[in-house]
């Protein structure tokens, strides 16, 4: 029977590409850089492959803040502070919040049944001023940010200190849902409890991280909560 839920934030419950837009968008037109199609896409590559090197422990989280846009900046000959690119980013991204379709109603069910609880690799001030602006403490018993932790996902570390903090806690009651085979699948596997792989992207899996379940909306997740009770 699962009593514990931990859920991912970004792109799992709250839609971080579309904030990740509007704050870039910002950003970018306050430095005097046309946000092209472009450059928007070159970002995005450039900003994933710097979280998957943190995952791994390659980099540090104040590298990957400022790496990305250096990097970028170089590739694009902009002569612009990194620095400076990130703090406005920041500011802008960790303003307000934007659901993913059926996200919320999904809380307002689960939280009546389930202890509900986020894990998230985010930024901390950012995130914070995102969770307060979708009033997620309504819903969750505790949210673990990895910055404030020490240690990201997926290591066995950032989920031992989860564990500890929340009340009675059984491994073989509990299930982690997000939206990253590396982060939030591997880490699961890593922790030893089930593991959802929320693939709304339909991405095909060519990875050897292997979830319990795999859905592709959020309204499959309740059915199968309900199978393994």
């Amino acid at each position: 029977m699962i009593d514990t839920i931990l859920f991912d934030l970004d792109n799992t419950i709250l839609d971080f590409d579309k904030a990740e837009e509007i704050a870039l968008t910002k950003a970018f037109r306050a430095l005097n850089i046309e946000p092209t199609e472009q450059i928007m896409k070159r970002y995005s590559e450039i900003n994933l492959a710097q979280w998957k090197l943190l995952e791994r422990g390659k980099i540090t989280r104040d590298e990957v803040k400022t790496g990305r846009y250096a990097l970028l900046f170089d590739e694009f000959e902009i002569d612009c502070s990194a620095d400076l690119a990130e703090s406005i980013y920041e500011k802008n991204l960790g303003i307000g919040h934007y659901y993913l379709d059926g996200a919320e109603e999904l809380l307002q069910i689960l939280h009546n049944q389930y202890r509900l609880y986020i894990v998230t690799n985010g930024m901390a001030d950012v995130q914070k001023g995102r969770i307060q602006s979708a009033k997620l403490r309504d819903y969750c018993q505790d949210i673990f940010i990895s910055e404030e932790i020490g240690f990201n996902k997926p290591r066995r570390e950032f989920f031992d200190f989860c564990f500890a903090k929340i009340p009675a806690f059984s491994k073989d009651k509990s299930v982690i849902i997000g939206d990253s085979l590396t982060s939030d699948i591997q880490g699961g596997i890593n922790a030893g409890i089930q593991t959802i792989w929320f693939n709304h992207d339909h991405i095909k899996n060519t990875s050897d991280v292997q979830p319990d379940y795999v859905i592709d909306s959020l309204n499959e997740i309740k059915p199968i909560l309900n199978s393994l009770n």
